[in-house]
């Protein structure tokens, strides 16, 4: 009897034991809307997160539609990271990936943030990345307890980083202050909000502009000397072809949407430099 009750209690601790190291292997699964946030996410969830980005890289986060398979996925995830600052592709999807998944907990990357009216893109400036950061970082925590020293770890280290870089563009940019520079679509707003640009954009929102508008801002680009037209990788070349004719000016690609989000930062940073040289 007695042997028998002790076999029982081992079982028991054994059960409960693989219980619990069934429940620290398990990824925690996680949307985000866009490829630069897989970085921050995995940056600071490390192993212990298993990333689904819903707009692939290459895709125009304003048009883009969600698959059928790529909605199957959203059913198992835990968390979405949201970017919150009004992409057109989450003020259409957010109400239908909940209902999808009633369980999942949507999670606003923009808090605290100061949005500017009619730009989603929150991102592109590493002073707004930092306070994503800390929402990301609270809500890994919350989720994963047992790894939550690693996680305030990983979030310190990846924190610096972002925060060097910010000082270096800082500084590489004193001398350029004020000066304007042209994107055809105006994806660079917070960015040249963070280091005292201008930023030309030839479309409005996501809307051509009409006939007197385009004028307009060609002749501003002409005062302003502008030498580069800045173009994402899915917008239209022959379009602003056009206008870099007009005012004598090259076209760049940046790409707002790279995965390797600090070292993209950097790479903007120093096209846009280049062209106010």
């Amino acid at each position: 009897m007695f042997r028998l009750k002790m076999m029982k209690k081992v079982l028991v601790f054994l059960l409960l034991f693989l219980l619990y190291f069934q429940g620290l292997s398990q990824d925690l699964k996680v949307l985000v809307s866009i490829p630069p946030q897989k970085e921050w996410v995995e940056s600071i969830g490390g192993s212990w997160v298993k990333v689904q980005v819903l707009i692939p890289q290459g895709m125009d986060p304003h048009t883009y539609e969600v698959t059928p398979r790529e909605l199957q996925e959203v059913k198992g995830a835990k968390v979405y990271f949201y970017l919150g600052s009004g992409l057109e592709f989450e003020v259409v999807w957010l109400n239908k990936i909940k209902k999808i998944n009633p369980q999942l907990e949507m999670v606003n990357c923009s808090k605290g943030v100061e949005l500017l009216e009619g730009d989603p893109h929150v991102w592109l400036s590493l002073k707004n990345a930092e306070k994503s950061l800390l929402v990301i970082k609270e809500t890994l925590k919350w989720h994963l307890p047992s790894f939550s020293e690693k996680i305030e770890e990983n979030y310190k280290i990846y924190r610096k980083k972002l925060k060097e870089l910010d000082q270096s563009i800082t500084e590489w940019t004193k001398p350029y202050r004020g000066k304007a520079f042209m994107c055809y679509h105006p994806s660079l707003g917070y960015f040249a909000r963070d280091y005292g640009f201008k930023q030309i954009a030839v479309e409005e929102g996501h809307k051509e502009p009409g006939p007197k508008t385009l004028m307009r801002k060609i002749e501003e680009a002409k005062r302003e000397k502008v030498k580069v037209i800045f173009l994402s990788p899915f917008e239209n070349r022959k379009k602003a072809e056009r206008i870099a004719k007009e005012i004598k000016a090259e076209i760049r690609i940046i790409d707002p949407l790279s995965e390797a989000y600090l070292l993209n930062m950097e790479t903007i940073a120093k096209e846009v430099i280049r062209a106010l040289q």
